[in-house]
């Protein structure tokens, strides 16, 4: 299954009936419904009759920046937690097994007590793993494996999958039309009822997949070493999968904690989108979701980074592919200049008739690849405009630092035309058409409009907000925010390879 996810807050909405060239918002309103339960729970119903089918998403407004200290990637661990089924599915006795659970976690955590002592005593942690280990063992001789997908396979479904990301956690798939009753049960299980089954399993699964796209992956240690540089105090420093000392030192407790803080009505939004009617998409979630309780709604990230002093550099020298990334401190994704910048990176990169793919990978040969995006690593929070480049064999860094610098003094100082600014704004509009013409595209872009900006409406604000941008506002925002004090710059090298 798909886990670790980053990336930018896409356009919402669009309908093979409804483009976004000649939108009418009360005409796509009266599609779109939605209730709220008196415990908070949130959902918005697309109907939506194209075919037997519908789409249904859970998104819950909590990521990596909303992580305790000593517990970073535990989003990303309850993710895997939510597959596990509950006390009524993926086990065949589950009192049993929940007492095997809290021994297996007893032991773990005394274990862990033991290896942060000043001095810890080798023979007492070998005795505190072996019980574990028993624990374990036991704990996994009630398990049922993979019962809650075996159900979702069995009964038609597809694309059962999850994202966890800096700023959410989503879960969503597919089922025919006349099983909408069936997800409704299931979703209630795993989110009111959710056992940490396979737990250190799933942990040892996570380790792995960190050494695989991190730790032994040039672009995953460049990515991980930039944002811990390029942010003092926030927690977007911190990877969304996790330090690995705090994956080990996280528990079924820490987890536990984690979902009862944050997977809460109020913090959580369904949408769904197919062939179903909105009264009975209310019955439902009245007869399986009402009885889900109330809880405070999550306590805010309150740290602000601080403003940078001036410029950061690192450079990493390694024997593999030399890597660039430069990223400047912009603005979250409801600001007014979110806006600009975005179609700002569009008119840089996006394309083979960006500026910086043709000059330095077309004309120039400087590079394999290149790339400009807004809202790295996330969006709800201040973030970055990134550029990031594959220098060509014997192509130096400062040759690729040098033209992306140069692009970017172009658009400080007004050298962007008329005809580029309404191409980027066109590829983004045909973007959203590609991306969300689909169920699975309309319920996660409502959800996601919903939960982090308030209103599904603001997809189309947001689209609005794009075709508003002037050339005024590019060179504005490049001068303002594209400044050499408030950038960080990071490098892979790799000196072995001949450089001009």
């Amino acid at each position: 299954m798909k886990r670790v996810v980053t990336g930018l807050m896409a356009g919402m909405l669009a309908t093979v009936s409804l483009t976004l060239a000649a939108q009418d918002l009360d005409a796509f309103a009266e599609r779109v419904s939605e209730f709220t339960l008196d415990n908070g729970l949130h959902f918005i119903v697309v109907e939506r009759p194209v075919a037997p089918v519908a789409t249904f998403v859970t998104f819950v407004n909590v990521g990596g920046v909303d992580e305790p200290v000593n517990n970073t990637g535990v989003a990303h661990i309850f993710e895997h937690m939510a597959f596990k089924g509950s006390s009524r599915i993926g086990t065949n006795d589950h009192e049993a097994e929940q007492q095997a659970l809290q021994r297996m976690d007893d032991a773990y955590r005394a274990w862990l007590a033991e290896s942060y002592s000043s001095a810890p005593d080798q023979s007492r942690l070998d005795l505190l793993w072996q019980t574990f280990e028993q624990w374990q063992t036991q704990a996994g001789s009630y398990i049922k494996s993979e019962e809650f997908s075996q159900i979702i396979e069995r009964e038609g479904g597809v694309g059962l999958n999850a994202f966890t990301s800096a700023d959410a956690t989503g879960y969503f798939y597919s089922l025919p039309q006349n099983k909408a009753e069936l997800w409704f049960f299931l979703e209630a299980e795993r989110f009111m009822d959710p056992v940490f089954r396979e737990f250190y399993v799933e942990k040892d699964v996570i380790m792995e997949e960190r050494r695989m796209r991190t730790d032994s992956n040039p672009q995953g240690r460049l990515l991980e070493e930039f944002l811990s540089v390029a942010y003092s105090a926030h927690p977007y420093r911190n990877p969304v999968i996790g330090w690995s000392s705090d994956i080990t030192a996280t528990t079924i407790a820490d987890t536990q904690r984690f979902f009862e803080t944050y997977y809460v009505p109020s913090n959580m939004t369904i949408a769904i989108a197919g062939d179903v009617k909105t009264e009975d998409m209310r019955a439902l979630a009245e007869k399986y979701f009402a009885a889900m309780p109330a809880a405070p709604h999550p306590p805010a990230v309150k740290t602000i980074e601080p403003a940078q002093r001036g410029e950061r550099r690192f450079v990493i020298e390694e024997q593999s592919q030399p890597l660039f990334i430069a990223g400047y401190k912009t603005v979250a994704a409801g600001h007014p200049d979110a806006a600009a910048l975005e179609m700002l990176s569009h008119i840089l990169s996006a394309g083979r008739t960006s500026r910086l793919y043709q000059r330095m990978v077309q004309d120039e040969q400087l590079a394999l690849g290149v790339q400009a995006l807004t809202g790295f690593p996330g969006s709800r929070f201040p973030s970055l405009f990134v550029t990031f480049a594959v220098p060509n064999m014997g192509v130096s860094l400062a040759s690729v630092e040098q033209v992306i610098n140069e692009e970017i003094e172009k658009a400080k100082q007004g050298d962007i035309h008329q005809e580029e600014l309404d191409r980027a704004v066109t590829n983004a509009r045909a973007g959203v058409v590609r991306g969300l013409n689909s169920n699975m595209g309309l319920a996660l872009g409502l959800a996601q409009a919903h939960a982090q900006r308030g209103d599904w409406r603001e997809a189309f604000a947001y689209l609005e907000d794009l075709e508003a941008v002037t050339l005024a506002d590019l060179q504005r925002v490049a001068q303002q925010y594209l400044v050499p004090s408030n950038r960080t710059v990071g490098m892979i090298s790799n000196s072995s390879v001949q450089q001009e």
